[in-house]
Parts: structure tokens; sequence; C-alpha cells
């Protein structure tokens, strides 16, 4: 039974695997690149997803390997959606616990209210401890797909 707040699906385009980043910006660039490519956002949503870290720290952090690239709404974001990309090599964002990284799912959303549940019910995937590392695994954009609702 489907609901009105229900997951948006996974486009094929959102999905990168095997990405290489130097650093976290570049890491959260590559899941703006990702959305960009879904045509879930424009230009620049990229970039205030690295300022949300710049200003507030790695919160994004969520679990043990994974990151939760996100901004608010704003101009820039054409529809509500999301984006996965698993890296080559872990990267450090600064968390005391969670890191290194070698998952990040992006994330927008076109009103605050989709924002914050659209978080929530991301956040809530990775409460499966094992998503991560699978995720992780994943050789194709259709095993990642594959792997989430």
């Amino acid at each position: 039974m489907s609901t009105p707040m229900e997951q948006p699906s996974l486009p094929l385009p959102a999905v990168s695997v095997g990405v290489s980043a130097a650093d976290w910006r570049e890491a959260i660039r590559s899941a703006g690149e990702a959305l960009e490519s879904a045509g879930t956002t424009g230009p620049g949503y990229a970039d205030r997803m690295v300022a949300m870290v710049d200003d507030h720290g790695p919160y994004i952090v969520i679990a043990p390997g994974v990151a939760l690239a996100h901004a608010r709404p704003d101009d820039d974001v054409r529809r509500t959606g999301w984006a996965v990309v698993t890296l080559a090599e872990p990267v450090v964002f600064g968390h005391p616990h969670h890191d290194p990284v070698s998952v990040v799912v992006g994330f927008a959303a076109t009103e605050p209210d989709a924002h914050v549940t659209g978080v929530a019910r991301i956040a809530n995937l990775f409460n499966d401890e094992s998503l991560a590392a699978a995720l992780a695994r994943a050789s194709s954009p259709d095993a990642v797909r594959a792997l989430l609702p």
C-alpha cells in the first residue's frame, strides 16, 4: 500500500558506482552531479550541500560509512528526489564515529515538509547496518537500485 509521503523512486541517472573523490567535498559534489543528471536539481545545489557541511560540520554522516548530503529547498530544486553514489575509495568527512564514508546519498526536496520527511526516511533505511556495506560492494547502478526501495 503506497502513501502520499513514500520515497521517490531512484532513477538510473541518479546512481553512480565506483566514483573517485579526493575528499568529502568532491564526494558531495558527485552526489550533486547525480541529482542534476536525474533532473532533480539544477546547477548550484551541490555547492549548497557542501556549504551545509562547511557551516554545520559532518552531521550528514548518519551511519558508519554513509553520508546523507542535502540542502534546504530553494529555486535550484526542480523536484523532490535522491541519488546514491558509491566511492571507489572511502573518504574522511571528519565524523568522530562513522568515518570513513563509502556511500553518499544526495537528497533534494521542493518543500520544507518533504525535506524533513525525506531525510528521515532515507536515514531510516540505514537502520539496517548491512545496507551500507552492500551498497558499497554493488558493482552497477542496477545492483544499487535493487538494494533500495
